[in-house]
């Protein structure tokens, strides 16, 4: 998620619900099943213009051919297909998004743009369509899996400096032993060690690490996610200029369908196989 932030304890871990694949990988949901938004007359719209940067993997970059991929890109063309309007996907540096969509160079940004105060003053978001939770990382011979203030009272807990992720702990895990570290890769080395009990950090990026071969199948995920979105972001959707309520209705309408026809689940899989919920 790229610009995000750092209400509630905790127990707050509302936002989105969570379906168990056959495999096991918690997909999360954004959508209300019982919602039924109409189907947009998009009357002759026949080019859907995207912009994306090019290095931020595995949600876009460009693949072996040069062309754009990754999750936000394959969702983009799967928004189109079920629109029924062709797209096009441009890569642009990631300061230069919202002004390339303002100066009509493009007609959305699909680029893990958070939805903050600041980006909602110069574009209109989608719904989200994910967001990062924070979790707590253990040693797989962590004798707990129930992660709650109370539980983990005194234990070690490794975390980045400075980050909307110590202000958390500091906040309502302040019983805990709290391990700060300059860096992540710093964080993870010190767990792996046994320096500390726990990890608490971004979801997405521990899930990589947890799936990848740094983390030489250590540990594992502990308790469940933390979404408060005052110390961790409201999510990520699409950006539209200001106004064009026809395209972002017609993207709503699109990522509901998506989602309830499995689209959705199938890419998540595709590209987090370790879930990060």
């Amino acid at each position: 998620m790229r610009g995000g932030a750092a209400d509630g304890g905790p127990a707050d871990r509302s936002g989105c619900a969570a379906l168990a694949a056959d495999d096991g990988v918690r997909v999360p949901s954004f959508w209300d099943p019982k919602r039924r938004p109409e189907k947009p007359d998009l009357g002759r719209l026949a080019l859907i213009r995207f912009l994306t940067e090019e290095d931020y993997p595995p949600f876009n970059f460009k693949g072996p051919d040069g062309n754009p991929t990754g999750f936000n890109i394959d969702l983009a063309r799967a928004i189109c297909e079920e629109l029924k309007v062709a797209c096009t996907v441009q890569m642009r540096r990631f300061d230069t998004l919202l002004d390339a969509l303002n100066e009509n160079r493009g007609d959305a940004v699909v680029a893990s743009l958070a939805i903050t105060p600041q980006t909602r003053a110069r574009a209109d978001f989608t719904d989200r369509y994910y967001r990062s939770p924070a979790r707590f990382v253990a040693r797989t011979d962590f004798d707990l899996t129930d992660i709650r203030p109370e539980t983990i009272t005194g234990r070690a807990v490794a975390v980045v400096a400075g980050t909307a992720h110590e202000a958390y702990l500091r906040a309502f895990f302040a019983e805990t032993s709290l391990k700060t570290f300059p860096s992540f890769d710093a964080a993870k080395e010190a767990l792996k060690a046994r320096q500390v009990d726990l990890l608490f950090g971004d979801g997405i990026a521990l899930a990589f690490w947890l799936n990848g071969s740094g983390s030489a199948n250590c540990c594992a995920f502990r308790g469940g996610p933390f979404l408060e979105s005052r110390y961790f972001g409201e999510g990520v959707g699409i950006a539209v200029r200001s106004g064009n309520e026809a395209l972002r209705r017609a993207f709503d309408w699109a990522l509901q369908k998506l989602w309830e026809k499995g689209v959705y689940t199938d890419l998540y899989l595709r590209y987090f196989p370790i879930g990060y919920f």
